[in-house]
């Protein structure tokens, strides 16, 4: 067919929701608006403070009203509305340790109110993932926990929660990123489970999502044999038209995670792999993680009309996509319509946040002696890991620097793999600077770093009255007395410096 009237431009710009770069819209943004595009994804390059956020989605919506402003704010270690301090709540992790679905609604309503009052519509999240191996290299602390109905029943309150407070949810990653060993912002993983126990494990969360009115669900860039042994989720008719639409009942916005991801790009190409992802059942494609700038989105838009054209994307594919998207939009101008006036948070973040923190804290003592509080000013260690792609590099986090605002004169040191290879004594230093102090180990996911649980054991051989925090997944307990915050947030640490401090 051939597009004399304009129309698929406008379409094709309705399914997408392109990143860009500034904390004001450049003028492509402006001017695509005005020609049809149906939203933006905001990320931590966007984001200065709520004031400016603000002030930047209503320069949006004075080109369209009904725009939907999507933003990835899981709370927890992935967080880009508070991406410069760290999360003032707690992940998903320390919810389900605390278990109480009543507080996980409340944190996303809170979550939900404070986006809201920023003009953002859509928040990709939650993580519905279940974590059941705990070997996961971009999972870990964004799920809720490895017992599928655990997950369920979170994932449940935090969408119920969130979309009281006016902004819409979108579950991910379908049909289920907890069993990979790959991230697949780097390859394509593989979910080697059988369909009974993709039904057992995997699909449970997505189910609750569904019965509690999840506006929309975001895909994963996965291979999952036993639907699909061809294609990626993504681009699967099998898993997103039959399973998610057919099976599942699925109704609402099937967004795509970011399209530019190597799982997607390097096997089938940017512009052929939004092809397939829309004629395989996705409604939205975010773009714009990496690639910002309106080239890319207008790649896109062009081989969009393309395939329309050629006959490779049926029209009424891409018609029922947009509409689907405007859908949302009408959903988000009236989920806002009846918010009350948001009271901003002060300059320590969410209240509810940080006593649900300090609720998560998990403290072991496997002899039975607790050297705690601290006597005094410490020495903390940290051991960088690499750094989860998922998870902004401007994001802080660790102990030391809320540990030293409540024992002024504690010290900190920082070390990473390239510091300590694997069999390497500790630096001599990392010793000397804590004689006479105590000495605080702070590690992430312990048991997937040979080199850090290397340095661990040695420090703790010569210091077994050190104290270790874990701010990953909490599988391997080291020391006399060990610390779990369930996530490296801003309010995780804080909660355990008091402890340490013992001012909790």
């Amino acid at each position: 067919m051939t597009d004399r009237s304009g129309e698929l431009p406008r379409l094709a710009a309705r399914v997408l929701q392109p990143g860009f770069e500034g904390t004001t819209p450049p003028a492509w943004i402006r001017r695509w608006l005005a020609e049809g595009l149906g939203g933006v994804a905001l990320f931590a390059r966007n984001v200065e403070d709520p004031e400016q956020v603000a002030r930047l989605t209503a320069a949006l919506r004075a080109e369209r009203p009904d725009v939907v402003v999507a933003i990835d704010e899981e709370a927890g270690d992935v967080t880009r509305f508070e991406s410069r301090r760290g999360s003032s709540r707690p992940g998903n992790l320390a919810l389900g340790t605390i278990d109480d679905p009543a507080l996980t609604e409340a944190v996303a309503r809170d979550i939900g109110a404070e986006l809201a009052a920023a003009g953002i519509t859509l928040n990709y999240a939650p993580d519905a993932d279940v974590n059941s191996n705990p070997g996961n290299p971009v999972i870990g602390v964004r799920s809720f926990g490895s017992e599928p109905e655990l997950v369920a029943r979170h994932t449940a309150a935090w969408i119920t929660g969130l979309q009281s407070g006016g902004v819409a949810a979108c579950a991910k990653h379908f049909p289920g990123h907890g069993d990979t060993s790959v991230d697949s912002h780097v390859d394509v993983p593989r979910i080697g489970s059988t369909r009974e126990r993709l039904d057992a494990c995997e699909l449970p969360p997505f189910r609750a999502a569904i019965a509690a009115g999840v506006q929309a669900i975001m895909t994963g860039h996965l291979l999952v044999p036993a639907v699909d042994p061809l294609h990626p989720a993504t681009l699967s008719r099998l898993v997103l038209s039959d399973l998610l639409r057919g099976e599942l009942g699925f109704h609402g916005v099937i967004v795509t995670d970011a399209i530019e991801m190597k799982a997607i790009t390097d096997r089938y190409g940017f512009e052929a792999g939004t092809v397939r992802a829309l004629a395989a059942g996705a409604d939205a494609i975010c773009i714009g993680g990496e690639l910002s700038d309106e080239d890319s989105a207008d790649r896109l838009r062009r081989a969009i009309v393309a395939a329309v054209v050629d006959g490779t994307l049926p029209e009424e594919r891409l018609v029922e996509a947009a509409k689907r998207v405007d859908e949302l939009a009408a959903w988000t101008v009236q989920s806002r319509a009846g918010l009350a006036p948001w009271a901003a948070h002060g300059p320590d973040g969410s209240p509810i946040g940080l006593a649900a923190a300090r609720r998560a804290v998990r403290v072991t003592v496997p002899n039975g002696t607790v050297p705690l509080p601290l006597a005094g000013p410490a020495h903390v260690v940290e051991f960088a890991p690499p750094r989860n792609i998922a998870i902004g590099a401007e994001t802080p986090w660790g102990v030391g620097a809320p540990l030293a605002d409540l024992l002024p004169g504690t010290t900190t040191a920082r070390l990473d793999e390239t510091d300590l290879p694997a069999g390497a004594e500790p630096p001599a230093a990392l010793l000397a600077d804590a004689a006479g102090r105590s000495l605080v180990l702070v590690v992430r996911d312990l048991h997937r770093h040979p080199w850090m649980a290397a340095a661990v054991d040695r420090a703790l051989a010569a210091r077994p009255d050190a104290i270790v925090v874990e701010m990953g997944v909490p599988v391997t307990v080291a020391g006399q007395a060990h610390l779990a915050t369930y996530g490296a947030t801003r309010a995780g640490a804080r909660a355990a410096a008091e402890l340490l401090a013992g001012t909790s």
